[in-house]
């Protein structure tokens, strides 16, 4: 009796310790024995070499035998409210753009901003699909309707010479709105604390003289970009910035741990996705403004001992951060100037230093300002192609879609 249960015993203890080598992630693999997020992160001995600590993720089982009723469909499209199929010609927006990846892409993002995300996995039955010549659509007739008409604000020929002029401002004081209240058309948003208003571009002329005559006035884009119609650019000003997150005691490294160093990006980035309509009287714009700022990193002390230094200490960093996103569509007529404030917030930079505070050890606080948003609709009259006119940096790979 007492054999069989030693034998029992024994072949548990066994089967345990397999199951254990086989999931427990191991110490060259996270830096720490210990589970954590699936990442990496930088792990560095003070004085030592920098190393990257991760835990790839679990692979699907492809071998796995669905335990749900999978049968193999019928070889006909529902069709029972309507649906009809259409197949549209995009090469004349496509070979535009052939230089890009996947220029097709932009047609489809527009395509589900407009009849939404929901409409194309649930009822009535449809699909969507592109590549760099066709876009074949499987809807009802509205939704075709739809879809055409996105389709022919891509592939207008007059679209070609509609480009856009983005300029980025802050202004240390919001005051400037007293005198130019009257000059502007208040605009309905939805993301709070955010302004917007549109005005002629005569008067929005005069605006931005009068603002560039301010002291506190700072430009933080070439005021030369011009971005072309139906296409995603990006404008940002992002500096990374390094700093001591964690301490990871280790007895096999000196002086018994190791530093672990996180980054933190700082600025401000903008993408930008305009849309002429087939008129051109009306334009139809994505944007999406995020602006991060550190405004103080606090120090804390940990106890890290060791054999040589028992009572040794070391010191991380927490930061105090504060984010600004806003990410809207905007409609307005193409000729009129559209001026976006999200308000007092984060300055895009920091802060030119005062060298008296700075010598008095005088407390300071984050730099903050007005930041203001300026788009034009323009004709290009140059004959060149928007991407020849010190465009910024397009946004490649993949687009948001919302």
């Amino acid at each position: 009796m007492f054999a069989r249960i030693f034998s029992a015993t024994l072949s548990l203890v066994v089967v345990a310790s397999v199951a254990w080598a086989q999931t427990a992630p191991s110490d060259s693999n996270t830096g720490s024995g210990r589970w954590g997020p699936q990442g990496s992160r930088t792990i560095k001995s003070p004085g030592g070499s920098a190393r990257t600590a991760s835990r790839p993720g679990a692979a699907y089982d492809t071998s796995r035998t669905s335990r749900g009723n999978v049968t193999s469909g019928s070889n006909t499209l529902p069709n029972n409210q309507g649906q009809v199929s259409r197949k549209y010609d995009i090469s004349a927006y496509t070979t535009r753009l052939s230089s890009k990846a996947q220029p097709e892409q932009a047609i489809v993002d527009w395509i589900l901003r407009e009849t939404g995300y929901e409409a194309w996995h649930s009822e009535p039955f449809g699909f969507l699909h592109a590549n760099n010549q066709s876009l074949w659509v499987y809807h009802t007739p509205d939704m075709q309707a739809i879809v055409a008409d996105i389709v022919d604000r891509f592939t207008n020929v007059e679209a070609e010479t509609q480009v856009f002029n983005l300029r980025v401002v802050t202004i240390s004081n919001p005051d400037w709105r007293a005198k130019a209240m009257r000059l502007m058309k208040s605009i309905p948003v939805q993301t709070q604390g955010l302004q917007g208003w549109i005005m002629a571009k005569e008067d929005a002329g005069l605006l931005m003289a009068e603002l560039q005559k301010r002291t506190d006035y700072r430009e933080h884009s070439s005021s030369q970009v011009l971005v072309p119609s139906a296409e995603t650019t990006s404008l940002s000003s992002i500096r990374t910035r390094a700093y001591v997150s964690g301490i990871i005691p280790r007895a096999t490294a000196w002086p018994g741990y190791e530093v672990e160093t996180s980054n933190l990006e700082e600025g401000f980035s903008l993408d930008f996705s305009p849309l002429v309509s087939v008129d051109g009287r009306t334009v139809d714009a994505v944007i999406k403004f995020r602006l991060n700022q550190v405004e103080k990193m606090h120090s804390v002390m940990i106890n890290v001992p060791s054999p040589v230094a028992p009572k040794q200490r070391a010191k991380i960093e927490v930061p105090q951060m504060t984010t600004c996103v806003m990410h809207e569509r905007f409609r307005w007529p193409a000729d009129h100037v559209l001026l976006l404030s999200v308000g007092m917030v984060a300055a895009p930079v920091p802060a030119r230093p005062n060298p008296i505070a700075t010598a008095l050890a005088m407390p300071t606080s984050p730099a903050r300002a007005d930041s203001l948003l300026f788009v034009e609709c323009k004709t290009d009259s140059s004959g060149l192609l928007p991407s020849t006119i010190n465009s910024p940096r397009s946004a490649g790979g993949s687009r948001r879609r919302y």
